[in-house]
């Protein structure tokens, strides 16, 4: 697989001639900044490598969503006024003909196809860096069977034109690999940005429940969408077992269609009543910040940025050692317990065993590895390689 050549690329140009790209400007193309964890991960590398002083664009197909605010005011924002990702193409490659950025970084597959074609509609000698968030066998399979044999034959000729591709974790790099037969070697595992030093503020921020007030019993926290790949199912199950050992609670923070199946469970148990559905928190971190245990019990993750974001609240934490990220996040149980996925009375061990422990590891320092600065440190070789070499 090589990179697609400057000359490849000045196919179909929309108009003019094609001049030298600025040094230093770097796009971020994503459709929305609805609520998810490729937009967070965008919104966090843009505001990162703003504070750099490059200039930094954020592209989307639709200006809206819950994160708009999060957006420095360093960075600019750019809207195509597109319905949906695929009708951003040429709005896409207009405005990489007419401000010719020195690189372009798009997330999620679908998104990064687009790129792709919206670069060579372009000619604009724009570097193309694809991100990968998410385990591409596992959408596959979940997919309905005309995706799931035509994204491969999209994502392969796409992918093979590309400058760089990132993986989240070696886990998404290495499953990437075998289900396109890209060699590994060129993928390159960047993890995701995380805010550290806000989440450590907001973790301090008031709450009130009666839960954490003095002499009441350790709560345990999660948090995520309420669906299957989460597998709160199998934590409550591990919760009852644990709460038969000793006093404790539950709290899910999060929403999702699971929510009544998920209710229905929590009342079955004897001890239902110490188990929380909390809903959707403004300040997850409050609550986080306060929990005796965090807990990841998900069957599958790209990363498991809440995890690190747990840790960086300072709290103790435990996780399943699901495909793919909390073992790397974790180094194979260095900072955290592993359990098995879908193994309840593992998971209730490890938390027991936590909430036991007289000496837990510094998970804040473990935390700072993810954070922003170093983050931005990593990629920035591969957005801006001859910038970079030059330092």
């Amino acid at each position: 697989m090589q990179p697609m050549s400057d000359s490849a690329a000045m196919a179909m140009p929309l108009d003019g001639t094609a001049s030298a790209a600025p040094a230093g400007r770097i796009a971020l193309f994503i459709p929305s900044l609805n609520g998810g964890g490729a937009e967070r991960v965008m919104v966090s590398l843009a505001n990162g490598l703003a504070s750099r002083n490059l200039d930094v664009d954020l592209v989307l197909a639709r200006e809206a969503g819950v994160y708009l605010n999060d957006v420095s005011r360093q960075v600019r924002i750019v809207g195509l006024d597109a319905s949906r990702a695929l009708g951003a193409m040429w709005p896409l490659a207009r405005y990489l003909r007419s401000e010719r950025p020195a690189t372009l970084v798009s997330a999620m597959n679908y998104v990064n196809v687009i790129a792709h074609w919206a670069r060579r509609l372009s000619g604009a000698p724009t570097r193309v860096v694809f991100t990968e968030h998410a385990n591409l066998s596992q959408l596959l399979a979940a997919s309905q069977p005309l995706l799931a044999w035509s994204l491969p034959k999209l994502m392969r000729p796409a992918y093979a034109r590309a400058h760089s591709i990132i993986a989240v974790s070696d886990g998404v790099a290495d499953d990437l690999a075998h289900t396109l037969r890209i060699d590994r070697p060129l993928i390159h595992t960047r993890h995701n940005p995380i805010e550290t030093a806000a989440l450590a503020a907001k973790a301090r921020e008031p709450l009130d429940h009666p839960w954490f007030a003095p002499e009441e019993p350790p709560v345990i926290i999660a948090a995520g969408r309420l669906s299957p790949e989460k597998d709160f199912r199998t934590l409550i199950r591990a919760f009852s077992l644990l709460r038969r050992r000793r006093p404790a609670r539950l709290a899910i923070l999060g929403e999702g269609g699971q929510r009544a199946e998920l209710q229905a469970q929590i009342d079955a148990l004897e001890h239902g009543r110490d188990v929380l559905l909390a809903g959707f928190q403004t300040n997850p971190y409050a609550w986080m910040g306060r929990a005796a245990v965090f807990v990841l019990s998900s069957r599958w993750e790209g990363f498991g940025n809440v995890l690190v974001e747990a840790m960086a609240c300072g709290t103790p934490v435990v996780s399943t050692a699901c495909p793919s990220g909390p073992e790397e996040i974790l180094e194979g149980g260095r900072w955290g317990r592993l359990a098995a996925v879908g193994d309840a009375d593992g998971l209730a061990e490890a938390m027991d065993r936590t909430l036991r422990d007289e000496q837990r590891p510094d998970v804040r320092r473990r935390a700072q590895d993810f954070s922003v600065d170093r983050v931005v440190d990593a990629y920035l070789p591969l957005l801006l390689p001859c910038a970079t070499a030059q330092q």
